[in-house]
């Protein structure tokens, strides 16, 4: 059996982006931790927010892969994105981890899928993990008919997926860029 953390939502709005995880661990169907912190700021250029979800060691594997791809390409996202991709793809170890990460910035958010692929949402929404469509159905929702900000439909949405999902939490950190 794997640990797994669970659910990821990203959301920009107005020139904020806002990245939400919930807080539950599982083992199985064992609950292990429900205030863990899977979302992260990496220093590298203008910041960088990402969360994980799925096995949590493998997932710790391929952020340090992508951060060190970050730097390469100097805090451009969507090439560090390509970059951790390619390496996912063709390194032997490294295809056989079961995590997706979302990251975002200022500009733009991508998803690193468990498959090495690179994926850019049409809207500014993006969610993975087991309460991740629930969590995104609820986001664009909100996204669409209320005035509410980034990160209120970030903490709402994640609220409202840890309703349906058993393995999400309603324990939720947000991490903001571009917040006053």
């Amino acid at each position: 059996m794997e640990i797994h953390g669970t659910t990821i939502l990203a959301v920009r709005k107005d020139g904020v982006t806002a990245l939400a995880g919930d807080g539950q661990v599982t083992f199985g169907q064992t609950v292990l931790k429900r205030g863990a912190v899977k979302v992260r700021r990496l220093e590298v250029g203008e910041g960088i927010l990402v969360g994980f979800a799925g096995g949590v060691a493998d997932a710790l594997s391929l952020l340090e892969r992508f951060e060190e791809k970050l730097k390469e390409a100097r805090g451009n996202l969507l090439k560090g994105a390509v970059e951790t991709a390619k390496l996912w793809r063709t390194d032997r170890v490294l295809r056989h981890l079961q995590a997706m990460i979302i990251a975002a910035d200022r500009e733009g958010m991508v998803l690193l899928s468990g498959s090495g692929e690179v994926i850019t949402p049409e809207e500014p929404l993006l969610a993975v993990g087991s309460g991740g469509p629930y969590a995104l159905a609820a986001a664009k929702a909100l996204y669409r008919h209320s005035s509410l900000s980034a990160r209120e439909i970030a903490e709402e949405a994640l609220r409202i997926a840890a309703e349906v999902d058993l393995y999400t939490s309603g324990q939720v950190t947000v991490l903001t860029l571009g917040e006053a």
